[in-house]
């Protein structure tokens, strides 16, 4: 829990950082460093104080120096866009001509109103650039937006283009985007690790293409996060089911194959610390051959985290490692704090480490544990995720908790298998017919899943919008652990109502207590005539006698 006010304070810090001016961010470092400063200070004159006080001000002073390293690290990459070599060319709007270091992967991305085609994006390194005659050279990045013949450049290659640089949105990292108006000329091209991951990445869809259009889409977005392939129906279905997130490489992704690392290294006789080696460098080859892009970064950091949750059951030293992980990704990337993709990782993580292995306590041991813990980890997720995705999409999926515990088991074969099937489906295709059967099978059973309960009456349900949807969601999530408690344990129910039945019986005897009090006499005749209540006695009644209409009485029998 030391740990939490720095995330808290980094967390701040980048937000505000990536939003504000350079200066604003160097002066906001100068004032945490001060706050340091002062912190330190009052550690010394008050070092034979208890030490409770000394741990609070040591905890605010780590918190304040990671905020600072933070806040500079904002400062420089405003000072990049503000007044990088780029800067002027960006305030000016005027055509350039650039040539810049191909860095990333090309991606499809939409561009509503534009008639030229599709439209794809790829990263890039500025090497010089040149605007009204004067040529600058710097390092910059880039973002280069263009048609679709940027979608066959690769990592490593030098390429001139000309077009329009424009300032981007608040949050994000590089210095400008480049609105390509011409093709890519490669000028240069040397050797990148990136370049065979992307080649690879192509013969395993190659290699999946005699699958049925749903597993051979499907397959590829699972295992190496490629959905070119995938069908536009089925994505949505999968979105309506609250699958997305298994179209592309996830925390889940890694915490498997870093899973699958380490049994196959305990199977080898090998040591642990051996077998953690193994496995964090396959896990470090994996994130090469998807690319290593901050998503995929994020994912395998929080795969790692969460694998050590389950596997550990200490909640308090994988809570350590995931405040760790959290900061130093923050550090390296103070962008990431904007990303909602971040935050709902951050908070599934946080689901999985917090609560998994308690739900899963809650679970009866006939049940076996693997298919207790596949219940566990996608309800702890969503509890926390819930009000973020309400927010952002105010709609609800009743089915997404059937539909992740359901394809939960088939997550594992298509991962593994997949995963063995790719460097196969580059050297040795005729090898690779067999796990991308079996990897097949499975993504279609996924696919499948999608359809069935994205058809069911009620799949996507409106959801109330802004802080009442995000409070709604909140209540929701409380009471469905609450009643998956209750089902999972009746004989507690029914403890806990006869204790609250018993609590509001003494409440109430108690009350009544209160208002009891002693009778009293009163001497004044309300003027009523009690005698009809006392009993009739037997024998003749006394004649009543009436005045009558002369004035003289008259005897009634």
């Amino acid at each position: 829990m030391r740990l939490v006010p720095a995330v808290l304070v980094t967390w701040s810090i980048a937000c505000a950082g990536s939003l504000i001016a350079a200066a604003w961010s160097a002066a906001l470092a100068g004032v945490l460093a001060l706050v340091v400063v002062l912190l330190l200070l009052r550690t010394w004159r008050h070092r034979r104080a208890v030490p409770r006080a000394r741990t609070i001000s040591a905890t605010l002073a780590v918190a304040s120096v990671l905020g600072a390293a933070v806040a500079v690290s904002c400062a420089v990459t405003a000072n990049t866009q503000e007044g990088g070599p780029l800067a002027k060319a960006v305030a000016e709007g005027n055509g350039v001509l650039i040539e810049v270091r191909i860095t990333g992967v090309p991606a499809e991305v939409s561009a509503p109103g534009h008639s030229g085609g599709n439209r794809w994006s790829v990263a890039a390194g500025l090497v010089k650039v040149t605007s009204k005659g004067s040529v600058t050279q710097g390092s910059a990045d880039v973002m280069v937006v263009g048609g679709s013949a940027w979608q066959d450049v690769q990592p490593g290659q030098i390429v001139r283009t000309s077009g329009t640089l424009k300032a981007v949105r608040e949050g994000q990292e590089q210095a400008a985007l480049l609105s390509a108006s011409s093709a890519p000329v490669v000028i240069a091209s040397g050797f990148d690790v990136r370049q065979s991951a992307a080649e690879a990445r192509r013969q395993f869809v190659a290699a999946s293409a005699w699958l049925p259009s749903d597993p051979a889409g499907l397959m590829p977005g699972m295992v190496t996060g490629d959905t070119s392939a995938l069908p536009e129906s089925l994505e949505a279905d999968m979105k309506t089911t609250g699958m997305t997130h298994l179209t592309a490489v996830s925390g889940a992704n890694c915490s498997l194959l870093l899973g699958g690392f380490i049994l196959l290294a305990r199977c080898l006789r090998v040591s642990r610390p051996v077998a953690g080696a193994i496995a964090v460098c396959g896990l470090m080859a994996f994130v090469v051959l998807v690319g290593p892009e901050p998503s995929v970064l994020r994912a395998s950091v929080m795969g790692s985290v969460g694998l050590a949750a389950m596997v550990g059951g200490l909640r308090g030293r994988s809570l350590t490692f995931l405040c760790v992980a959290t900061i130093t990704l923050l550090l390296l990337d103070p962008s990431m704090a904007l990303n909602v993709g971040f935050l709902l990782s951050v908070l599934a993580t946080l689901g999985i480490v917090l609560l998994a292995a308690r739900i899963a306590s809650w679970i009866p041991s006939v049940v076996p544990r693997w298919l207790a813990a596949g219940i566990a980890v996608p309800l702890s997720a969503q509890v926390l995720c819930g009000p973020v995705i309400a927010a952002l999409q105010p709609q609800f999926t009743p089915y997404a908790l059937i539909t992740n515990v359901v394809a939960g088991p088939l997550i594992a074969p298509v991962t593994i298998f997949g995963t063995i099937a790719v460097p196969l489906a580059t050297l040795f295709p005729w090898l690779a017919v067999v796990p991308v059967a079996v990897a097949g099978v499975c993504a279609g059973a996924v696919a499948g899943i999608a359809r069935f309960f994205a058809h069911l009456p009620g799949a996507a349900l409106p959801w109330a919008e802004g802080p009442a949807g995000v409070i709604a969601m909140v209540a929701l999530s409380v009471v469905s652990v609450a009643v998956f408690w209750m089902m999972l344990h009746p004989t507690g129910v029914m403890h806990h109502v006869r204790m609250l039945h018993r609590a509001v019986m003494l409440t109430l005897e108690r009350g009544a207590r209160g208002k009891h009090g002693r009778l009293e006499s009163c001497n004044k005749p309300s003027g009523r005539n009690y005698l009809w209540l006392l009993p009739k006695t037997p024998g003749p009644r006394a004649s009543r006698q009436t005045p009558s209409a002369g004035g003289m009485p008259r005897r009634l029998p």
